[in-house]
């Protein structure tokens, strides 16, 4: 899907969806990571999540679209269009919006590079950092720690 079909298809749903014009633009996002969608308050253009456009997250897509339109419309008529606000949270049940974007693998996973276990209880504690056993204890028992497992070292 190119920037063209997808701003047919934010129109469509606009019209469709909250009987209302979209006149302003659409466009493709492919850095986003974490989110499906923005929606700038300065120019009223929104940003979609290049990701999303493969046709396996089509029904994603159309609930992230529907998000999006529900800020702008909001904001356009001057009313609540913050996450927060009731007015965004009626609307975005009311047209089936999705309220969080569907985690398709693309956030950056953290690598435990560390593996400490407490030499009393056993409680083990995986960390990306190192961690200064002198000083750190067990949080449940207030034993010493030791490292089990060093990833870093290679």
């Amino acid at each position: 899907m190119n920037e063209n079909e997808l701003q047919k298809l934010v129109e469509n749903i606009s019209l469709k969806y909250f009987n209302r014009p979209f006149v302003h633009c659409v466009k493709i996002n492919n850095r986003m990571r974490t989110t499906g969608g923005r929606y700038f308050l300065t120019d009223h253009h929104i940003d979609i999540n290049g990701h999303f456009l493969l046709p396996q997250y089509y029904d994603d897509l159309i609930g992230i679209i529907k998000h999006e339109l529900t800020h702008y419309h909001l904001h356009l008529l001057g009313l609540g269009y913050k996450h927060q606000n009731r007015d965004f949270k009626i609307l975005l049940a009311k047209v089936g919006g999705s309220r969080y974007a569907p985690d398709i693998g693309l956030r950056n996973k953290r690598k435990i590079n560390y593996v400490y276990e407490c030499i009393q209880c056993h409680l083990r504690y995986p960390r990306v950092k190192r961690v200064n056993t002198a000083r750190m204890r067990c949080g449940k028992c207030g034993g010493k720690l030791k490292m089990i497992i060093n990833n870093k070292e290679k």
